[in-house]
């Protein structure tokens, strides 16, 4: 009951950051040409940006902080406190739990993203701040008992003609429509926790379709690394790093698919 309270006060507090969200029609460099599903076609990395440097840091549990080359800092799945110091430019939040989203953002955050919308509606963002371009692609909840329709979002940065994406607290497994929505990711940040958000199994899966040249664990908990790097067996090498922090460009990307395994993960 008191996290259904938190929720709906999430909901009533964060409805006016929806609304005044910037939106922009400026075109995708990673979305998927879906007439063919599921052999579908992908754009082309962007060269002007090819040089450029993100970095990204693992900030806790859920939370990455992407730096953009113009220096916009993004943090995923914010609760108000992994990746708040220094004060983000933009923040993304999912309500599965309240360890995902809080319902009182520092005001001094110019854009905050809701991974859900009003009244059952699907979150649709579509933000150009400085070099990066945020979208998302809604998702479902599972709740006791009964789903939640449109509860969660796939966060998705384009900067840098990098492709980010962040799957939040995903609950159920993707479908084509999904996959075509998402597009090319360079780089795929997925929670392996194998209980509260989906299987390990299904999750693996997701991972092997969307072939990323870096992924990015989160939302561990006690999971053992190894039952989620096991499961994608030889497609992929295995990189763990004794910082919580990497920079990366397009000439930079692995040229075999790579798991990244940030110092707190």
């Amino acid at each position: 009951m008191f996290s259904r309270l938190l929720i709906l006060a999430a909901t009533f507090a964060l409805a006016p950051f929806a609304a005044q969200a910037q939106q922009s029609q400026r075109p995708s460099t990673c979305l998927a040409i879906a007439q063919r599903l599921p052999d579908v076609v992908y754009a082309s990395f962007s060269p002007a940006a090819a040089s450029d440097e993100v970095e990204i840091t693992y900030a806790g549990h859920s939370t990455y902080v992407i730096v953009t080359p113009a220096g916009i800092r993004i943090a995923t799945d914010f609760n108000g406190y992994f990746g708040s110091d220094p004060v983000p430019d933009v923040v993304t939040m999912n309500k599965a739990h309240s360890t995902h989203y809080t319902p009182y953002p520092d005001p001094a955050i110019k854009h905050v993203l809701p991974g859900w919308g009003v009244d059952g509606e699907p979150a649709q963002h579509s933000v150009v701040v400085e070099d990066v371009y945020i979208r998302n692609v809604p998702t479902d909840i599972r709740r006791f008992g009964y789903t939640e329709k449109n509860g969660n979002s796939i966060f998705i940065f384009e900067v840098a003609g990098l492709c980010i994406g962040h799957l939040g607290h995903l609950h159920h497994p993707l479908d084509d429509t999904h996959y075509a929505a998402i597009g090319r990711l360079d780089i795929l940040m997925v929670p392996i926790d194998g209980g509260l958000t989906l299987s390990l199994e299904h999750m693996s899966e997701i991972t092997r379709r969307l072939q990323s040249s870096i992924v990015l664990p989160m939302h561990r908990h006690s999971t053992p690394l190894n039952a989620f790097t096991g499961r994608l067996k030889d497609g992929f090498d295995i990189d763990f790093r004794n910082s919580p922090s990497m920079t990366v460009s397009v000439r930079s990307l692995p040229r075999r698919p790579t798991v990244v395994i940030l110092q707190g993960v």
